[in-house]
């Protein structure tokens, strides 16, 4: 089949059935998402016949990240290839994740935000903004704004509220925002790095308002596939597509997940840290649980002995959206299964978010998952570019 490529607002604004890709956050097992996006990017670009310059910028209307999900997030929406990320991605880990006697995550972030800055400029570029045309579809990135408390999701929905700010009004509009900087707000994990400080007014002086952002993962939405739901639907942000199993396809995709009953024991900081990634875990689960409750789809799986996968059961009697979502269980049956031979020691270090000497075997055990498990029946024929 033939296809033709849309600009941004095309995507947001066409009528016809809606396509949306939500990556999580996990530091570096972001590659784990790497590996089952270049499956992806295969199976679509056969479907318009082989062609290199397919992206799946092209594909997708919106595609919505979370931490490091925001950086895979913006590559792709800069119509970058999956490949050309995941090299850039590599050598990211190595220079961003590099350990220092000096930083202990405790009175000082972990590691140096001016790295991951640097190439966060480089790849997504200096004067790129939220709203530049250079951006191919829709994008969305999670972020929290810690001087208020608040979930923040930027997104450049030309409609949107605050895309573009009256004359009248003081604060900033959203599409001035520099992309390199949201991205960096959103992977600004506490104890990792430090917060990043976006000016969101317009005025000067004492009445300017700085807002201090981090992580969106440790918002509800490190898995960012509800949010990106509501965006899509919601009348208050101004999309408005339509909801229903053929109209509205959303494919999710997560950075690994472990077992939660391993979590070492509650010592001071670390005691701390395990609670705010414990949280992150519930959270996790709780968006799972409602795309299953929201959706139909082929990889449904069973959240717990009581509620099973959720086949039968639809949050307002019938499905809400067609749902695909692929994640790789880091438990070292799954592991052993894919790769035999891994040691016992290297598989139970692999949950790190901040470990580049993993990126390798998470990638290769991703793709590996990613063969076997992700198909064309996961893109039905009726989501298809015309």
């Amino acid at each position: 089949m033939s296809y033709s490529t849309l600009t941004r607002d095309q995507h947001f604004q066409n009528l016809g059935p809606k396509r949306i890709l939500a990556l999580d956050g996990g530091g570096i097992r972001g590659i784990v998402t790497l590996g089952y996006l270049l499956q992806i990017e295969g199976i679509l670009r056969n479907r318009v016949g082989g062609d290199p310059e397919f992206r799946l910028a092209d594909y997708f209307d919106l595609i919505a990240g979370t931490s490091t999900g925001a950086i895979i997030a913006a590559g792709l929406a800069r119509g970058m290839r999956v490949k050309d990320i995941d090299d850039i991605y590599m050598r990211l880990g190595r220079e961003v994740f590099c350990k220092s006697t000096w930083r202990r995550g405790v009175l000082r972030p972990r590691y140096s935000h001016k790295k991951l800055t640097a190439h966060l400029i480089k790849v997504l570029g200096e004067d790129t903004t939220l709203g530049s045309p250079e951006l191919r579809t829709g994008l969305l990135i999670m972020t929290k704004r810690m001087d208020t408390g608040s979930p923040w999701p930027l997104g450049n929905n030309p409609n949107g509220s605050y895309f573009e700010v009256p004359p009248d009004k003081t604060w900033a509009s959203n599409k001035d925002f520099p992309l390199w900087r949201v991205v960096r707000a959103s992977t600004a994990a506490p104890i990792f790095f430090k917060p990043e400080r976006i000016r969101i007014s317009q005025a000067v002086g004492m009445d300017q308002v700085v807002g201090e952002f981090v992580d969106g993962g440790v918002s509800p939405f490190n898995n960012p596939t509800l949010q990106a739901f509501m965006y899509a639907t919601l009348e208050g942000y101004r999309v408005n597509w339509e909801t229903g199993q053929d109209k509205l396809l959303v494919v999710s995709i997560g950075t690994g997940r472990g077992d939660p009953s391993k979590i070492p024991t509650w010592i001071t900081a670390k005691g701390a840290m395990q609670s705010l990634l414990s949280l992150m875990d519930d959270a996790g689960a709780l968006v799972e649980t409602m795309a299953q409750w929201l959706s139909t789809g082929a990889t449904h799986r069973t959240l717990d002995r009581e509620l099973g996968d959720l086949g039968n059961d639809f949050l307002g009697g019938q499905p809400q959206f067609s749902y695909a979502r692929f994640d790789l269980p880091l438990l070292r049956d799954t592991i052993v299964a894919l790769k035999p031979g891994v040691p016992d020691e290297q598989i139970s270090n692999l949950t790190a978010m901040d470990e580049p000497d993993n990126m390798p075997l998470l990638k290769e055990l991703a793709e590996l998952d990613a063969l076997g498990k992700v198909s064309d029946i996961h893109f039905p024929s009726l989501f298809d570019l015309t």
